[in-house]
């Protein structure tokens, strides 16, 4: 199947159609999945981008068949001149902070505050040589998406956000996860955002660490039991 692409998807990918292998009808949900495996660079536009097929808006539930014409895009171009850009991604790619920051200020922002947690080679006296993690992507992103959706609830004057976490091995000093929040001015709960966003992204975000030390090996679990209350609503 050919997925038209436009704006600041065709951009992304250097291209204006990608190619999607598709063998039988599945969700649009599952198509933005799939494509987020095949083509990675795409995968942080995949929640906020719009899907038309047959030239028809279509929503997560809708089915795609494998003769249809798919076309993925941002929201239209509005008078807004805020940006309210939300990224997420689970990814086993390198973290590019510096990309991060660009994709998610415009002019209207005079403030950027970004998290970002690396690989630690000592916690007292134990030596880490390196992390491996794990995540329960399709989960995990939802539950991104839940964390940004507080965000904003929370934090009302805060414009883009950005939650990325690496999965896979990292060596000592490679970032591990980001956050990123923009905004207008320093005192428009930017700096909170970020907090809340990383705070929240370890208590509910289905992702786990392995530490690697010179006699083996562990995983790391948490002590935060979900309640009902952290179901999306």
């Amino acid at each position: 199947m050919k997925v038209k692409l436009f704006a600041t998807l065709k951009e992304c990918a250097k291209t204006n159609e990608i190619e999607v292998v598709l063998d039988s009808a599945l969700s649009v949900l599952a198509l933005r999945e799939t494509i987020a495996r095949q083509y990675p660079t795409l995968a942080p536009l995949m929640t906020q981008s719009l899907v038309a097929i047959n030239k028809e808006f279509a929503f997560n539930a809708d089915t795609v068949q494998p003769t249809d014409e798919v076309a993925l895009f941002p929201p239209v171009s509005g008078g807004n001149p805020k940006m309210t850009t939300t990224l997420l991604d689970i990814t086993p790619n390198p973290i590019d902070l510096n990309e991060l920051q660009r994709r998610v200020t415009s002019d209207a922002d005079g403030t950027v505050v970004l998290f970002t947690g690396t690989v630690r080679g000592k916690t007292g006296a134990n030596v880490t040589t390196k992390l491996e993690y794990e995540a329960y992507r399709e989960m995990a992103i939802a539950k991104l998406q839940q964390v940004a959706d507080e965000m904003r609830t929370k934090f009302a004057l805060i414009h883009g956000i950005v939650l990325v976490q690496r999965i896979g091995e990292m060596q000592l000093g490679e970032p591990t996860v980001a956050v990123v929040v923009s905004a207008g001015h320093r005192g428009d709960g930017a700096f909170e955002a970020a907090r809340y966003g990383i705070d929240r992204l370890k208590q509910i975000v289905p992702v786990w660490k392995k530490e690697w030390h010179p006699d083996g090996s562990s995983w790391i679990e948490g002590d935060y039991i979900p309640e009902p209350t952290d179901r999306q609503r």
